[in-house]
């Protein structure tokens, strides 16, 4: 197995339990002393599955005097593993893991830019450019949900966002560029991936676009402690379904 660089926090995270999360950015938690706290929630989506009242959850502190919340909530405990649930770690576990070889071959393109923007109105989360081959814009989603032992999902919700980026990367590899999806799934206890096509069936239909447009698509696995997260094997992508096909394989 390649090795990649693990995302350390920078001190271990406190231990919570989840009382709720509510108005998508906050959450209330009570600490092991018993004092509970409001927190901050960097999770858009919807957390199926990863709100729990009574929850085990781990908590990174800030030191920035200004915040509003000094605490965000980084992990969640379902299904008897840790659960990253931060969307804004995603894109450097990814480009980590490129580095190192876990996608394909991209770690031969020597630039690496971050944000750039692209399309009509995006931004492209890493944009790897090389001398010979060109550009290859990469989009990242950051998944949890897993409904079925070792089945992670993407989406957990509805995401006209999310269908736009992939019509946007099929645009990009008409226009002569390489273009890439990752999923990166941060739970431990997955190894295969699958899109959620019950649950938004017109994102899985601009999957079907973009892979037809000769998008590429990967999934990658992660290890998560109260310590460290760390993007490291590729896992398996099966056929979307509908609500009621049978899980195969």
């Amino acid at each position: 197995m390649l090795q990649t660089k693990a995302m350390r926090f920078e001190r271990p995270l406190l231990e919570a339990r989840l009382i709720r999360r509510y108005k998508r950015f906050l959450a209330d938690v009570i600490l092991d002393t018993g004092e509970g706290i409001t927190v901050a929630v960097p999770n858009t989506g919807s957390m199926m599955g990863l709100t729990e009242p009574g929850s085990r959850v781990w908590l990174s502190k800030s030191t920035n005097p200004k915040r509003k919340y000094a605490h965000t909530l980084e992990i969640v405990e379902a299904d008897g593993t840790m659960v990253g649930i931060n969307t804004g770690l995603p894109n450097r576990l990814v480009e980590e893991a490129i580095a190192a070889g876990l996608v394909d071959d991209l770690a031969d393109y020597p630039i690496v830019r971050r944000e750039q923007r692209y399309g009509e109105r995006s931004r492209i989360d890493l944009l790897l450019e090389h001398p010979e081959r060109g550009r290859a814009y990469v989009e990242v989603k950051n998944v949890h949900l897993m409904r079925q032992p070792g089945l992670a999902e993407f989406p957990d919700t509805v995401t006209a966002r999310g269908a736009r980026h992939l019509d946007e990367l099929s645009a990009m590899v008409a226009a002569g560029h390489r273009a890439v999806m990752v999923y990166l799934v941060q739970r431990s206890d997955c190894h295969r991936f699958r899109l959620c096509g019950e649950l938004d069936p017109s994102y899985a239909a601009a999957f079907d676009r973009a892979a037809g447009a000769g998008v590429e698509a990967y999934a990658l696995g992660c290890s998560i402690s109260n310590s460290e997260i760390i993007a490291d094997r590729a896992i398996e992508i099966l056929p979307h379904r509908h609500a009621l096909d049978p899980l195969r394989g």
